[in-house]
């Protein structure tokens, strides 16, 4: 079953550390991407630009209404996301656990949900 790993973390925090603490993160999540891959479960992944970048899209009497940045004020902010293919919540969860953000920001688990194709 496929699940996405949503990460969240606060950019601000992010911002100030320090030029080796962002490369020792870095280090870490290059380690467990590869440890993804190499257990086979990896189906897809990136990180996201900051949330300044991001545009909220609403349709409303008709008309589509654009907003720059996120539509929710938060204190973690979505930093990126993995999908993983393994066989139960379980699993997914034990890869969220080994998430370089999990010690210092959030992660949530949510399975994809399988859609038939179009014809």
């Amino acid at each position: 079953m496929r699940y996405i790993i949503l990460i969240y973390d606060d950019e601000k925090a992010f911002e100030k550390r320090s030029q080796a603490d962002g490369d020792k993160m870095f280090g870490a999540y290059m380690q467990y991407t590869k440890d993804m891959v190499d257990a086979g479960v990896m189906r897809a992944g990136d990180p996201l630009k900051p949330s300044t970048t991001a545009t909220t899209v609403r349709l409303r009497g008709g008309k589509t209404l654009t907003t720059d940045g996120p539509f929710a004020e938060t204190k973690e902010q979505l930093g990126g996301y993995y999908i993983i293919d393994v066989p139960n919540l379980d699993e997914a969860l034990k890869w969220a656990a080994k998430c370089p953000s999990a010690a210092a920001g959030s992660i949530e688990v949510r399975p994809v949900l399988d859609m038939p194709k179009p014809a």
